[in-house]
């Protein structure tokens, strides 16, 4: 037999491995992330876990013990939350326990309707980190309920310059094929829009501000029923990009809060959680903000973040994400890699491995042997407020992997007694969010945690999808 006959099978079986390996497991060619030891220790990898089609039992103790009362629960969170930190957002630090906030600046705006706070935070080590945060509340003294959300660089502040990003970001690129220097940093594109909109009667509106508009009517929506809103740009806490520097590593861990922090590998998902969770620190201070009727939102990728926030923050009392897609809500066991939808396990890990644990990473192709799911996020709220916002028709977030998650974390609601504090709402449209999710967002708030009646139901999944019990 000629040695092209021999050879030419074996490159035949070599490029379908590699092409098997690109569509369901890590591609051969990535390059690695290098590895960040932390006080989390070291988990089982993917090779020792056991295939587990079905959902991780949130009332299921490491050892195999059943929960059944509230005392249980509160250690079988202590064992979520370890896992999670460890496979899904990466290791945290710890509260800096040094928030301080200055006013740089107040004004009534909106026409005289509202109050407007521009307030610095400073904190960290050696108080060398910061964030510009932007507090609007209705007239009067309060105490308000608060929403938290990403919203641009809050009017008045500085918009702080940015890396670009990386090389076919939000094009499907995988992020670990490319490394090389950050480039030069640019100015943010979330510049402080929404300032031209605030008040026609004391600013010069600038056009093309459909976005600051849009902001801008649903802040009036939540002052005229009574709730603050306070908006950051999560960019100021972890830039969002791809980029690599030439070692390997992220560039956004050259930037923001991490370099203060080198001993934790946390994601930028957990970057922007732990943001928004010193915001709270600033809130609890507050006189103007009613500190027990906190809320916590975002969209999308921020939506994803505020589902970790509301997690591992206690104080938050209602987490309320919208339209969150891949390495959101929804199951990674009933979305991507076949399984319906565009952004499963796989997916995520190609497109924005950095929004996550490195440990993540390789389950990819290897979904069912995952030691939790996105469910375990949802039982740690209990017994505080979670609703989903999502579109029923949203490619991204599958009606069929919400589903799965909010029955699958509904156990811990029923334990503790609140299972109405569990809800969902589907509104009719896609990747977005609209007038009428914000509308819920707040009737939903007004229930659990202001003894508002309304006639809402938030049980009710699309026709397509059975209706949750």
């Amino acid at each position: 037999m000629s040695p092209r006959r021999v050879i030419l099978p074996y490159l035949v079986v070599l490029s379908m491995s590699i092409v098997l390996a690109q569509s369901s497991g890590p591609d051969p060619r990535e390059i690695s992330v290098p590895p960040i030891p932390t006080a989390l220790g070291t988990l089982p990898g993917m090779n020792e876990l056991p295939v587990r089609p079905e959902m991780p039992d949130v009332l299921v103790m490491n050892n195999g013990t059943k929960v059944t009362t509230a005392a249980q629960w509160s250690q079988r969170r202590a064992e979520i939350r370890h896992i999670l930190e460890y496979y899904a957002v990466g290791a945290l630090p710890p509260p800096p326990g040094n928030v301080q906030g200055r006013v740089v600046s107040a004004q009534t705006v909106l026409e005289g309707t509202a109050n407007y706070r521009l307030v610095h935070l400073t904190f960290g080590p050696e108080e060398k980190l910061s964030l510009d945060i932007g507090i609007f509340t209705p007239l009067g003294n309060g105490p308000f309920p608060a929403i938290i959300l990403p919203g641009g660089t809050p009017p008045g502040a500085t918009p702080l310059l940015r890396l670009p990003p990386g090389p076919g970001q939000g094009k499907g690129a995988n992020a670990l094929l490319q490394t090389g220097p950050g480039g030069a940093a640019g100015v943010s594109p979330d510049a402080a829009v929404l300032g031209a909109t605030l008040n026609t009667t004391e600013t010069t509106r600038r056009p093309g501000t459909d976005e600051a508009d849009q902001a801008a009517a649903r802040f009036r929506a939540a002052l005229d029923r009574g709730y603050a809103c306070v908006i950051f740009n999560h960019n100021d806490c972890g830039e969002d990009t791809t980029l690599r520097n030439a070692d390997g590593s992220w560039a956004f861990r050259t930037t923001r809060f991490y370099p203060a922090y080198p001993g934790y590998d946390w994601g930028l998902l957990g970057g922007w959680a732990w943001g928004a969770s010193r915001i709270v620190d600033y809130l609890m201070t507050d006189p103007a903000i009613d500190q027990g009727k906190l809320i916590v939102s975002g969209v999308s990728r921020t939506g994803k973040a505020a589902l970790v926030a509301g997690a591992f923050d206690d104080r938050i009392a209602l987490t309320a994400p919208v339209v969150t897609g891949g390495g959101g809500i929804g199951a990674y066991r009933f979305s991507g890699e076949g399984r319906g939808g565009k952004e499963g396990l796989g997916e995520m890990m190609k497109k924005y491995p950095n929004w996550f644990s490195p440990h993540l990473h390789e389950f990819r192709g290897q979904t069912d042997k995952l030691p939790f799911d996105q469910h375990w996020f949802i039982a740690l709220i209990a017994p505080r407020g979670f609703l989903a916002l999502e579109g029923t028709t949203d490619p991204v977030s599958l009606p069929k992997a919400v589903r799965q998650s909010l029955l699958g974390g509904q156990p811990a609601f029923a334990l503790l007694g609140v299972a109405d504090h569990l809800g969902v709402n589907y509104g009719e449209h896609g990747h977005t969010f609209t007038p009428e999710d914000w509308i819920a967002l707040m009737d939903f708030a007004d229930a659990r945690l202001r003894g508002v009646k309304t006639e809402r139901r938030f049980d009710r999944f699309p026709p397509d999808a059975p209706t949750a019990k």
